[in-house]
């Protein structure tokens, strides 16, 4: 797949753990300290050892200044859409622009049901995602002045009011590895959000493909959807040059909680992709290399 010429974003995947309290917010201000884009926390609402995410989100988002934040991903089964588009709105007015949307399935089917959900097959959660997804837009666009009606079979709005509108375009990043899910972004949604412990040789092709084919059929321009791609140490600047440059990934994000790592990702890791990646969009073939 060709480079899709997105700018490089660098961030972090911090586990939110809640022993000590304020460990996961001190590498989150560490984060921005040591220059990365964006700080992100995994969404877990059944692990007792974990902070509630969104509850993370707002804190973090108050104790730094430039830094995104995001979930990596918000677990829908356990967040009502309607409500969560509201929260995601306030928390991008309060930070002034800094609140991104990951959002995901949950995958953890009988332990988002032990918290009170309704236990889903797979299928049942892509379809409650598809139509979240619409509820959230659909509470963003406060050009449409009339009341919000969605009637879908896992989640309904009924004549919900519009807004607030967010201080930037939300960006919806999708964690996803099976085509029906990237169908979806490629409909909906405004990167893809996967993890390459994950994915297996070709993963990230096929999945690139489905969604571009899924953009087009939609009538969008695949550049617009931006390839993301969750990575933990080691971390080769050679490898992941290659993603960027064959595969379109643009932002990467390190899953660390390790500061000595989260530094030399942020000082001199990210440096090294941005000169290959530099170099092989002008032309040269540093950044091509075959790792």
């Amino acid at each position: 797949m060709p480079d899709y010429d997105h700018p490089l974003r660098f961030g972090s995947f911090i586990t939110p753990r809640n022993q000590p309290p304020h460990h996961p917010v001190d590498l989150a201000m560490f984060s921005e300290d040591v220059g990365l884009d964006l700080v992100t926390f995994q969404d877990h609402p059944y692990q007792a050892v974990l902070h509630d995410t969104w509850t993370l989100l707002t804190w973090v988002a108050a104790r730094t200044s430039r830094i995104h934040v995001s979930g990596n991903v918000l677990n829908l089964p356990l967040r009502q859409p309607a409500v969560l588009a509201r929260a995601m709105a306030s928390l991008d007015l309060l930070s002034e622009g800094r609140a991104e949307l990951g959002i995901g399935t949950g995958g953890f089917f009988d332990a988002i049901a032990s918290m009170g959900a309704p236990l889903l097959t797979p299928p049942d959660a892509v379809s409650g995602l598809d139509e979240a997804l619409d509820i959230i837009c659909g509470i963003w666009d406060v050009a449409d002045r009339s009341p919000l009606h969605i009637d879908g079979r896992f989640h309904r709005v009924d004549g919900a009011q519009r807004g607030p509108t967010p201080a930037h375009r939300i960006p919806i990043w999708v964690g996803a590895y099976k085509p029906r899910m990237q169908k979806i972004i490629g409909r909906k949604g405004d990167g893809w959000l996967p993890s390459l412990p994950w994915m297996q040789p070709g993963d990230i092709a096929k999945g690139n493909q489905n969604i571009d084919e899924s953009a087009r059929l939609a009538g969008r321009d695949p550049r617009e959807i931006v390839r993301m791609m969750n990575i933990v140490p080691p971390v080769s600047a050679q490898q992941m040059a290659r993603l960027a440059i064959e595969d379109g990934v643009s932002v990467f994000i390190l899953g660390s909680d390790d500061p000595h790592e989260i530094r030399r990702f942020a000082t001199v890791t990210a440096a090294e992709i941005r000169d290959r990646v530099g170099e092989a969009r002008s032309g040269g073939s540093h950044g091509e290399a075959t790792p």
